[in-house]
């Protein structure tokens, strides 16, 4: 009985062996397309969370610079000694509804006391570069001559690490009053200290210091290395401003673009929504100044070489809040802005909101194609209100694409209501979103196989894999990651159906985030990508014209044998990139069959990202742990021969003659 146990137990063994062996037969046939990929297909979707925009890509290293937060002196502390009474007070302009009514009056030299200093404390302190150039900036009135106002970078020990001084001119009205300074030293928490320097009342606002080294040195403009990250993707759209900003807690902090226009000191700060929506994540320093605008937004896509995606508030605030609604008879206000933004993106300079523009600095259009009409919206309440937009804009402008809410969820009621409606209005464009498990991205990679290929196309919006069980950038890890490169093969094998797709959140700032995993981390002086950040840009990099038949045992590859895979070719490149992922420990052989190919060099190039650790994160440390590592494989009489190591993404490019 023993003897026959052990010799069925090796035969079994050695059966097993002998399978796991044999080496999988994967059949690509370049010849025979199964989906055209649009140009849009991989893109970025921006958010301001996590302190994404303010804190974060808009370069302003003064927080509460217009004196504008609920707390006016939030972020400031005011230094004098002795102290006298009155001596800094907050006061409020003449009139109603000014975009920026309050700025600050200081008594300077009042009974011999000392001078007065204002500190500002930054974004979670203010990331300073050793022989970098800094821009202040402030407006200013007095009728006082001889003031002067001393600047002075700080590090964390409140040692001087650069400094100053401006002249004052005497000035009626408010005056933009500026000068430049270099710093000595590195800082990553460093604060900014003004104080006066003689006798006399001055009125303060607009507070600024920005780093000369922002995005194409633009002066106040956003910061560099970030924007690096996103231009390296070479993404094919970029989705702004929100997201859940878009709809606000209520109508009165919805996003209203017409807002973020125009000189920055005319810009109409307010709350924003991520200040107070985590209690256990509440930032009540977070608010949006719009320095970053709509006007910059477009300007970013622009310089990236990205489609402007821009969400409007549909007259619905978030549902999940206050749910407050606008009535439709009184949606005209909504809808007319939603006319307006195209003409601004598009309109001549001899039109209203075309001369705007212009007025700005950018008389060419921005050539804008798509726009988003509202946020995870749902309900009846949802499409009735699309509905009036749908009317105006196609009448007006038939080439627009709108882009529609399917919800929340990726299924269920809710969905399922939004998805038959929205198809029955001919919708240009359905948006959804998943934020879910590891498992959930395996199991779905078939998702759109079955979606009609007529009709309404899908965007894949806003999703995710959220890991289980840890917080912050750790939720960042490689198994996460892995699980959307399986996920994504889906998506590009059924691009007749999924135009756009894009990762969500894009940013955080490691001191000050609300929400986790995102693509991106930084601090105020560096930043990395996540592993999830080179699965995207392996994907947008390797984009190709045409997804092409990739097939096993005549069947396309998602998650048999722990194995998925997709295959484009790039007519322009001349190129067959497949695609290929391994979400199990143990590596698979696999013999590859290259068809419907008449020449190609034998020689491949090999893009292998993975990591024996499935929990692996980068970091600011160490930011390249899980990153792209290139190489080479043979290919002989039109077959590849290729073992994928154990959970690892895995692209091949294989050069057509």
């Amino acid at each position: 009985m023993k003897q026959f146990f052990t010799t069925g137990a090796f035969l079994f063994l050695m059966g097993f062996v002998a399978m796991a062996q044999t080496p999988r037969n994967i059949v690509i046939n370049a010849n025979k397309t199964v989906a055209k990929i649009e140009p849009t297909m991989w893109g970025v979707f921006f958010e301001d969370i996590n302190f994404g925009a303010d804190g974060g890509i808009y370069a302003e290293l003064i927080k509460n610079r217009s004196f504008e937060f609920s707390k006016p002196l939030m972020g400031w502390k005011i230094e004098q000694k002795p102290f006298v009474e009155g001596a800094v007070t907050v006061l409020n302009r003449a009139g109603e509804n000014l975009p920026n009514p309050r700025f600050l009056r200081v008594k300077s030299g009042i009974d011999n006391q000392a001078p007065i200093a204002m500190v500002n404390e930054g974004f979670r302190g203010m990331g300073i570069k050793e022989k970098n150039g800094y821009d202040f900036s402030v407006q200013s009135r007095t009728a006082a001559t001889g003031l002067k106002l001393h600047i002075e970078l700080l590090d964390a020990k409140n040692n001087q690490i650069g400094s100053t001084v401006l002249a004052i001119q005497p000035s009626a009205d408010f005056s933009k009053q500026a000068i430049h300074l270099v710093a000595t030293a590195n800082e990553k928490k460093g604060q900014c200290r003004i104080w006066l320097e003689g006798k006399g009342t001055i009125d303060l606002d607009m507070v600024s210091l920005f780093p000369e080294d922002t995005w194409k040195k633009r002066p106040g403009g956003m910061r560099a290395d970030m924007i690096q990250l996103l231009a390296d993707m070479k993404p094919g759209f970029i989705r702004f401003p929100g997201g859940c900003i878009v709809e606000g807690f209520d109508l009165s902090q919805r996003y209203q673009w017409k807002k973020t226009i125009g000189p920055i000191e005319d810009r109409q700060l307010i709350i924003n929504r991520w200040n107070f929506e985590f209690p256990n994540r509440n930032a009540p320093d977070y608010f949006q100044t719009f320095g970053l605008g709509f006007f910059e937004y477009f300007q970013l896509a622009e310089d990236i070489g990205a489609e402007a995606l821009p969400i409007l508030n549909c007259g619905m605030a978030c549902q999940f809040n206050s749910a407050e609604f606008v009535q439709l008879d009184q949606l005209d206000p909504y809808v007319q802005d939603a006319l307006d933004l195209i003409e601004f993106a598009n309109g001549a300079v001899t039109t209203t909101w075309g001369a705007k523009r212009a007025a700005m600095g950018h008389p060419a259009a921005f050539n804008l194609k798509f726009l988003g009409i509202g946020n995870e919206n749902w309900g009846p309440q949802y499409i009735e209100r699309l509905a009036h937009f749908q009317k105006a804009i196609k009448a007006k402008y038939p080439a627009i694409n709108l882009v529609t809410s399917s919800g929340t969820d990726p299924s269920g009621a809710r969905y399922e209501y939004l998805n038959k409606e929205l198809r029955g209005m001919n919708a240009d464009i359905i948006d959804e979103h998943f934020y879910r498990n590891r498992d959930w991205f395996l199991q779905n990679a078939k998702r759109y196989d079955t979606f009609p290929r007529t009709g309404s196309k899908v965007m894949a919006g806003e999703y995710a894999s959220h890991a289980d069980g840890i917080s912050g950038n750790k939720k960042n890890n490689w198994q996460s990651a892995l699980s959307e490169a399986a996920f994504m093969t889906g998506l590009e094998r059924n691009a007749d159906v999924v135009h756009l797709a894009s990762y969500a959140p894009l940013f955080a700032h490691l001191d000050a985030w609300q929400w986790a995993p995102d693509l991106i981390w930084v601090d105020n002086l560096q930043s990395y990508g996540t592993p999830e950040y080179h699965v995207q840009k392996l994907y947008s990099l390797n984009k190709g014209h045409k997804a092409v038949e990739t097939s096993w045992n005549k069947e396309v590859i998602a998650g048999q044998d722990s194995l998925y895979a997709s295959s484009v070719v790039d007519t322009l490149a001349n190129e067959l990139i497949i695609k290929l992922v391994n979400v199990s420990f143990s590596a698979k052989q696999t013999q590859i069959q290259l068809e419907g190919i008449k020449k190609m060099l034998p020689q491949a190039e090999l893009i292998l990202l993975n990591s024996p650790d499935p929990t692996a994160i980068n970091s600011i440390e160490q930011p390249m742990l899980v990153a792209p590592k290139s190489s080479t494989v043979l290919i002989k009489k039109n077959k590849l021969d290729y073992e994928i190591p154990a959970n690892s993404f895995v692209v091949i490019k294989v050069k057509l003659q």
